[in-house]
């Protein structure tokens, strides 16, 4: 949809708060939005300047809009948000984390069994959490079990059935871990009382549960049965224990969620702390992927909403690292300078940085802090499958990259001792090469990079890779031939979708296992290669540095050739275009030049 086109129908969309939605020609819901003043929203993305290539793309794609009124923006902030969950648009945030949570079940039935799951069946069970470990609900249940009897079996414990004693006690209650409900020597005004203690312990909320011991204790004493109070006590001092080491902060505070927010290039963790009764009951990491650069605290606004959501979060204050607009007038928000609250919000951010480590981490073979032997054990292994000649303590990789057929760059990614060394990282221009040619400008980046070295008598490295298959690396052969550095490094062509290795003249292509260190790394390098070479890309569009062949046509201005470029998507299949058809998008005028600047 173009500007003008925008102004034609801008007068059928109302100035009052509310959600919209952009749609393309295929009828696919592109991206959801929520908004003050509808019509002044929608009309942002359509004037001349756009704030990154990422909002550029996706006003050309737009094709319908559809708005819905709400009575306030809070309301336009919970309908957004509940759309986005339901239709995962293409352009708006993704929440990567479509794992599914375990439970804790209390199941209905006579003398409630209670176990983990991660079915949550609409059957009449209470189920408790979720929780974001199941190692954790397994510590709660064993924890559990040594306070709380609570039988285990599956029989049918009516009271029918138990009157007609139609079952024996087992070994669980020899064992001192159940009170025997199926021979009735256990009430159920007394199972349910264990019950609701579990839910206290829970909530991280173990005052009632160690005053219901002390009492107990106190009793027994009295009736001197010193050795029941004995066992008693050692309870009660396990319980005090656990309570000291779980409680972080005050545990007079209220329940309070704590977030914090990390964000990196295209991509945010946010960490989450569920703090009840002074316990630190939930937390909680996830990654998030902004679509349309948006700013941290609509970021982290969309992510509270959706993990308070998530783990069924009823606190009524949420402490944050900064100001934010949260659709719920009855949750504070804080944003603590000092205290307690401000040592919860440090340790989440601590949190968020360590996730944020631990996934660099296992990017890079978890190869930092490890010494230098360690590290080139991975560089022995990858020289030892490829038979290199040498140990390829520096290796670069190259790849092209280019957009809807035009506009076409290069990258090269330098890794030292196993590790990326991001100064010598190298974006090229392509400057010999019309039009869209790979194999060309393969060959000019890797002469102009090697050229260089040599030029300024720098090391060379002992392995490239060459992001592609054998015509690129056929042609990344012609400048290292020419350069006569045929024997002093070898070069290797990794095929995009087999993960094939191939080296110039052989037929057939090198295969390493697919969990082989080697191959872990290579793809690493892959990864980081496309990475920055998409970034460079991107920066150059949204900067409107790139001027395709469509421009360079007298008569031709930008608009007309973003037109074209949306229609036949790219310059290549414009000029396989009839006049005829050019002139259905731009006109018969415009579309003349067009034709015959390509059939001169």
């Amino acid at each position: 949809m173009t500007a003008k086109e925008y102004q034609q129908i801008s007068h059928t969309i109302p100035q009052q708060p509310g959600i919209y939605k952009y749609f393309d020609a295929q009828n696919k819901l592109l991206y959801v939005g929520k908004a003050k003043n509808l019509r002044k929203r929608t009309g942002s993305y359509f004037s001349k300047t756009y704030t990154g290539y990422k909002t550029h793309e996706l006003v050309l794609r737009i094709s319908k809009i559809e708005f819905t009124i709400v009575n306030s923006e809070q309301d336009a902030f919970l309908l957004e948000n509940a759309l986005i969950k339901e239709y995962q648009p293409r352009f708006n945030i993704n929440l990567k984390d479509d794992k599914s949570y375990p439970y804790i079940v209390i199941k209905k039935e006579p003398f409630p069994r209670i176990f983990l799951t991660r079915r949550k069946l609409n059957d009449g069970s209470e189920y408790l959490g979720p929780f974001s470990s199941a190692g954790k609900v397994r510590e709660l249940i064993g924890f559990i079990k040594q306070f709380i009897p609570l039988r285990t079996c599956k029989l049918p414990l009516t009271n029918q059935n138990i009157q007609k004693h139609k079952f024996k006690v087992c070994l669980e209650y020899h064992l001192g871990n159940c009170k025997g409900p199926c021979e009735g020597l256990q009430t159920e005004d007394d199972y349910a009382e264990g019950l609701q203690q579990i839910k206290q312990m829970l909530k991280g909320n173990l005052s009632p549960v160690i005053q219901h011991y002390k009492k107990m204790m106190t009793d027994l004493s009295a009736k001197l049965e010193f050795e029941k109070a004995e066992i008693v006590k050692k309870k009660l001092d396990y319980l005090e224990n656990y309570q000291a080491k779980s409680v972080i902060v005050n545990r007079h505070l209220n329940n309070i969620d704590v977030f914090s927010i990390l964000k990196e290039d295209d991509v945010a963790f946010v960490n989450y702390l569920m703090v009840q009764n002074g316990t630190i009951v939930q937390t909680h990491t996830v990654e998030v992927q902004p679509k349309l650069d948006e700013t941290d605290e609509e970021v982290l606004a969309f992510t509270i909403l959706n993990l308070r959501e998530t783990f069924n979060s009823l606190s009524n204050e949420i402490i944050v690292p900064f100001d934010l607009e949260y659709p719920d007038e009855t949750v504070m928000i804080t944003i603590p300078k000092a205290g307690e609250k401000k040592k919860l919000l440090e340790l989440s951010q601590k949190n968020v940085d360590y996730f944020k480590a631990e996934i660099k981490k296992k990017k890079t073979l978890q190869l930092e802090g490890k010494t230098d032997m360690q590290k080139k054990q991975v560089l022995y292994q990858l020289q030892k499958d490829l038979q290199l000649a040498e140990l390829p303590v520096h290796i670069e990789c190259f790849d092209n990259s280019n957009f809807q057929g035009s506009y076409p760059v290069s990258a090269m990614v330098c890794f030292l001792n196993g590790m990326p060394s991001k100064k010598d990282y190298r974006h090229y221009n392509v400057k010999t090469v019309q039009g869209i040619n790979d194999f060309a400008s393969m060959k000019e980046v890797v002469f102009r990079r090697y050229k260089r070295l040599i030029d300024e008598e720098q090391t060379l490295p002992q392995l490239v890779i060459i992001d592609g298959g054998k015509g690129q690396l056929s042609a990344a052969m012609e400048s290292i031939n020419a350069l006569k550095l045929d024997g002093k490094i070898t070069v290797t062509g990794l095929a995009k979708n087999e993960e094939e290795i191939f080296f110039p003249g052989d037929t057939t292509s090198v295969k390493l296992a697919m969990n082989s260190e080697s191959l872990k790394l290579i793809r690493y390098i892959r990864d980081e290669v496309h990475r920055f070479g998409i970034t460079f890309h991107r920066n150059k569009r949204s900067k409107g540095t790139f001027s395709n062949e469509l421009e360079k046509i007298k008569g031709i201005g930008q608009n007309t050739a973003t037109q074209l470029i949306q229609v036949f998507r790219s310059v290549k299949n414009v000029a396989m275009q009839t006049e005829e058809d050019i002139a259905k998008v731009i006109g018969t005028s415009k579309a003349k030049l067009v034709y015959n600047h390509f059939r001169k």
